[in-house]
């Protein structure tokens, strides 16, 4: 487990932004929904200071919501299904700009707009609780090289 993660106190939250398509339809709101609900979610452990300039921080938790990007005949596919929504957190070393730790959750499909929302707010949420698990571990022994 990278230190650095557990070691933080300041986050900036970055919006990767949401891949055209996803809203009005199938998705409620603007394509800023995603970084809205997190943010807020953020707010609400109160795990880190959340600072509005990267600069300040010491991770950068990236988020972006990704449409399937699939060929939408799934019998062109060989019989697999098209690709769901997708939101993905990264988590950056400020300083350095890696990758300490990327989380992915799909979006269960649904055929009606409000059930594609609560399934939205689900994936969301565990893509909240995915990092919560992650920083609630005890950092390992340092690694030597």
């Amino acid at each position: 487990m990278p230190a650095g993660i557990f070691a933080a106190k300041k986050v900036f939250v970055s919006n990767a932004g949401s891949d055209s398509g996803l809203f009005p339809h199938p998705f409620s709101g603007t394509p800023d929904r995603a970084y809205d609900e997190f943010y807020y979610a953020m707010i609400g452990w109160g795990r880190w200071q959340l600072v509005a300039d990267p600069g300040e921080a010491d991770l950068v938790l990236e988020l972006q919501l990704l449409a399937p990007n699939g060929p939408s005949n799934p019998s062109k596919q060989n019989g697999a299904a098209d690709p769901l929504p997708t939101l993905r957190l990264v988590i950056y070393d400020r300083k350095t700009h890696y990758v300490l730790w990327a989380f992915t959750e799909s979006v269960d499909v649904a055929f009606v707009q409000k059930t594609h929302d609560r399934n939205f707010d689900s994936a969301l949420g565990a893509l909240v609780e995915d990092l919560k698990s992650l920083v609630g571990k005890a950092p390992g022994p340092k690694a030597t090289s």
